[in-house]
């Protein structure tokens, strides 16, 4: 990435003086509307400078400036037992005539008195695989032949056709806009859902290709300048709301930034906690949230700012096995899209909390620790049979001691302590000891 696209060549230099003006007026912002234990006080006094801290992070971030030393692996460059699908990020014209030779192939069956099929790719578990060296889910290519008769066919004609009708006229629509055209056809929205994923990976597309997108749901703030359809956006005066993440990913461009890391945070009130205290000031940093399980444009507008901005990912989720999942949808990918895990997915996302493990190092009350139900506890096991937990020891051990204890926490237990103890203690000290997975 050129040099021109970082606003400051030094972050931590930028934000020496506003974390020199924190900690003078530090004293002023404790918590006073909830009592803040010993033991938080214990911690609070373990922090050092800030000007330590940060050094510590522009370590980091100078760990993921450096050229890669190898070439980044794509699946023709694995000899894998099994053939795999590939999807691409493909114009209007590109689709159009990929459905243009999809219906031509339809007509052709028929006039050779074979009758009205699709050829849709599978995207059942068994026809997905886990690639260690990818570190994500694939899709593999089996594929079955499905008559006009069957209902699901009817639905995915039916899409298809509104697809085109959509890229001819050169728009973009919602998935709700798609179930809406009909509603006795596709009976909930989660069939029509299902059948965009399915058009897509049978045209060979990214979803995004198709011009249909979701709702607003993402949100982004902190050190962070990009363009929205021409129009700029500066993230540090987006408020504690923070910018909604466009969804349409394909109208945002040139990404600036001084920050040092991004900030993945699984809910919306964690992120405001931050958004408010302007955790970004004092330790430069791009913060961004999908409030709970992450939307296409949250996961392509993140693997797009690592990419072009190259900067490590620290994220912060609940303390089980649900919190757990989302980040491993960020990281590895989501088995409903596995087809386009290539785009979606966003690598070596560090597990900075809240972790099992801090449950008793942070002395989190009794009364915040929630009791597993035997639903959580089966969804830990589960995790624990994946290839993607089994290839990470740390996340093995945590998993292993959430299910032993059979206790949970949200990332709001540590308000326990005080209403900005995430921001001022539990977080400035999780980095200064870089205490991550």
């Amino acid at each position: 990435m050129s040099e021109k696209k970082r606003r400051q060549p030094n972050p931590a230099n930028r934000a020496a003086a506003t974390a020199a003006s924190f900690s003078a007026s530090k004293k002023s912002k404790l918590p006073t509307t909830t009592k803040t234990s010993s033991h938080a006080h214990s911690l609070r006094s373990q922090l050092k400078p800030d000007s330590e801290i940060l050094a510590s992070l522009q370590k980091l971030y100078s760990e993921h400036q450096k050229p890669a030393k190898a070439k980044t692996l794509t699946l023709t460059d694995l000899n894998l037992t099994s053939k795999c699908r590939v999807v691409s990020d493909l114009d209007a014209s590109s689709v159009s005539l990929s459905i243009e030779r999809v219906v031509l192939d339809i007509a052709h069956s028929i006039l050779g008195g074979r009758g009205f099929s699709f050829d849709v790719p599978s995207r059942s578990a068994s026809n997905q695989m886990y690639v260690p060296e990818l570190d994500r889910i694939v899709l593999k290519d089996k594929s079955s032949a499905r008559q006009f008769a069957n209902l699901s066919t009817v639905r995915k004609a039916t899409i298809t056709s509104l697809v085109y009708g959509v890229l001819e006229r050169n728009i973009h629509v919602t998935k709700r806009d798609l179930f809406y055209t009909d509603v006795k056809l596709f009976q909930d929205q989660s069939q029509s859902d299902a059948v965009l994923d399915d058009v897509s990976c049978m045209l060979g597309c990214t979803r995004s290709s198709l011009h249909v997108v979701a709702s607003e749901k993402g949100v982004v703030v902190g050190r962070l300048i990009f363009t929205d359809d021409g129009d700029q956006i500066d993230c540090t005066k987006m408020g504690i709301g923070g910018k909604a993440i466009p969804p349409n990913i394909d109208r945002v461009g040139n990404l600036e930034s001084d920050a040092l890391f991004i900030l993945l945070v699984e809910k919306d009130a964690a992120f405001m906690r931050l958004a408010e205290d302007r955790f970004y000031n004092r330790f430069p940093c791009i913060i961004v949230t999908a409030k709970g399980q992450p939307d296409v444009a949250t996961r392509l507008f993140l693997r797009r700012m690592k990419t072009e901005l190259k900067l490590p990912v620290l994220a912060l989720v609940d303390s089980d096995p649900y919190g757990l999942k989302i980040l491993s949808v960020y990281m590895c990918g989501s088995k409903n899209m596995s087809y386009d895990s290539s785009n979606l997915t966003t690598p070596d996302i560090k597990w900075l909390g809240v972790r099992p493990s801090d449950l008793d190092k942070y002395q989190i009350p009794e009364q915040c620790r929630l009791p597993m139900t035997d639903q959580d506890v089966k969804a830990g096991k589960d995790l624990l049979e994946e290839d993607f937990v089994k290839k990470n020891k740390g996340w093995v051990k945590e998993l292993e001691l959430m299910v032993k204890t059979r206790k949970k926490a949200e990332i709001q237990a540590l308000s326990s302590f005080g209403f900005q103890y995430l921001t001022e203690v539990y977080l400035p000290l999780k980095i200064q000891d870089q205490d991550w997975l």
